[in-house]
């Protein structure tokens, strides 16, 4: 791995709605942190190298190994708000882009390569953030692509898995197959998924949490959607719902063992 630029960023800790656009204007108002943010390049073994990026607060507690989505990479907007929420939050992040999206192909990797780049991210991450509880997991694909990879051989120093949204099926195709290599799985896991998701249909997604007995934890984001966007129906804002994923995230780093 090697470091192409470092640049902090600054993140509003405690600060919510109208109190966090007084901060990003006068500084005032809540905690005011610095996280240094790295643009690196990862070293995939006898595949290649993928651009990476380190979050870290300081005083971070934990870091998350954070895997896109399959159809945007490690700079969609949805991973910049993960990433700059969880470390408003004390916890650094570790983003990467798997191969096919840094080579900008259409078709997400196999599994065997997406594994691979999980594996390559989550030792680079322990490398670069000694001493921090380690969690991994991701979006949607990345998230099951980890998942898999952690059934196939644990992966080193993790000490749990957390899912933003995690396929269980196609879109509006229930059925709980993608889950079965779940049972395999001794860490613990956590599922943050929103109850109009097309891709983890609640009937189908609460027994498959419910067998998997004391290992996982379940936390429904009421209205949203795969992303977690909330109809404005619901009475409240995105940012509002997403607030809730990051601080149930954050809460469930810091009580794992």
């Amino acid at each position: 791995m090697v470091g192409q630029s470092t640049a902090a960023i600054i993140v509003f800790s405690g600060c919510a709605g109208d109190a966090t656009k007084a901060a990003r204007n006068a500084s005032v108002g809540c905690l005011i942190l610095t996280a240094k943010t790295q643009e690196l390049k990862l070293d995939i073994e006898r595949i290649g190298t993928v651009s990476a990026i380190l979050t870290q607060p300081a005083n971070a507690r934990g870091c998350y190994v954070l895997a896109h989505g399959a159809g945007a990479d490690m700079r969609h907007a949805f991973m910049e708000k993960v990433a700059e929420g969880l470390a408003s939050r004390g916890i650094a992040t570790f983003r990467f882009n798997f191969p096919y999206m840094e080579e900008k192909k259409g078709r997400p990797d196999q599994p065997a390569v997406a594994h691979a780049a999980i594996r390559a991210a989550v030792a680079e991450a322990a490398r670069l953030c000694p001493g921090l509880k380690l969690v991994a997991g991701g979006k949607s694909f990345g998230g099951r692509m980890t998942s898999q990879a952690q059934s196939k051989s644990p992966l080193p120093g993790v000490k749990g898995l957390a899912f933003l949204g995690f396929p269980l099926h196609a879109d509006k195709k229930p059925s709980s197959e993608r889950a079965e290599h779940l049972a395999g799985i001794a860490i613990p896991m956590l599922f943050l998924q929103g109850t109009r998701d097309g891709l983890a249909d609640p009937g189908h997604l609460r027994p498959v949490i419910a067998g998997l007995r004391t290992k996982a934890t379940l936390h429904e984001v009421e209205g949203g959607d795969h992303s977690f966007a909330v109809l404005k129906k619901s009475g409240r804002t995105n940012d509002e719902a997403l607030t809730e994923v990051l601080d149930t995230l954050a809460a469930w780093i810091d009580a794992l063992d």
